[in-house]
């Protein structure tokens, strides 16, 4: 277990890890603490980790896939099991590790008969497969399914765009789902009587591999400071203003 303090005015706040586990490569569960917090305390940080583990953690995942042997997005194709739509689903579910800046190539090559999975895409060093078991297709014949990919790291969702004249070159954009953070909750212990009263915050964490619930409580952590940091400068700017009037000068500041 892991166990850290900060010292915040008089008080000594301890955090620790009281759970952990790895249910597969894709799903790993971690249960947090931090105390003592003052009554509003709990809450006011529990939601705004729970929004930043959600929405502020990059993560990695293929957007695209092209092979110029399919037609369209919903047709079959002979010697393959699943539909081109099927595969696409596939390739949206296969998780990734990187530590990429932008977008990559990658592809699959492979000869049935036989079944395509993780393991047979070739990808840059710099991107790591989590799971080379997933599925993406089964070839029932000895057939080449070929097809390009591209690989982006992000944050948050976003819905693939589809235009025509991206199917008539065989490229087929895919929903990317970049969150590595599965699920995140809080909840709240109180304890004490009157105004002594504190909380205990509780955050419950799920990943899907790429990251383990520690590695996500601290880049959510690191992105909530790098938030708050402009209203700090704002601030020492402040000081510094109030001081020059102080000796007879006011020079003013512009945003750069």
């Amino acid at each position: 277990m892991v166990r850290e303090k900060v010292t915040v005015s008089t008080r000594t706040l301890q955090w620790k890890c009281v759970e952990s586990r790895v249910d597969n490569k894709r799903l790993c569960y971690g249960r947090f603490i931090l105390s003592p917090l003052i009554k509003g305390q709990a809450d006011t940080i529990g939601i705004a980790m729970r929004r930043a583990l959600l929405g502020e953690i990059e993560g990695t995942c293929i957007t695209r896939a092209k092979s110029e042997k399919i037609p369209h997005e919903y047709s079959t194709i002979v010697g393959i099991q699943e539909s081109v739509h099927e595969i696409l689903m596939n390739l949206k579910e296969i998780v990734l590790r990187s530590n990429l800046y932008g977008t990559c190539g990658a592809f699959i090559c492979a000869r049935g008969p036989g079944y395509v999975t993780a393991q047979d895409i070739i990808s840059p060093p710099s991107v790591e497969i989590v799971d080379n078991t997933q599925h993406i297709a089964r070839l029932t014949e000895p057939i080449d399914l070929c097809i390009g990919l591209q690989i982006e790291r992000n944050r948050g969702y976003r819905y693939s765009i589809k235009r025509p004249n991206n199917f008539q070159d065989g490229s087929y954009p895919i929903d990317a789902v970049f969150m590595p953070v599965r699920n995140a909750n809080h909840s709240i212990h109180s304890y004490g009587n009157g105004n002594e009263r504190q909380e205990i915050l509780f955050l419950e964490i799920w990943t899907n591999g790429s990251l383990t619930p520690k590695e996500a409580l601290h880049e959510a952590s690191r992105n909530l400071i790098d938030l708050f940091i402009p209203f700090l400068h704002a601030e020492e700017e402040t000081l510094h203003l109030e001081y020059q009037s102080t000796q007879g000068h006011f020079t003013p500041s512009y945003f750069s």
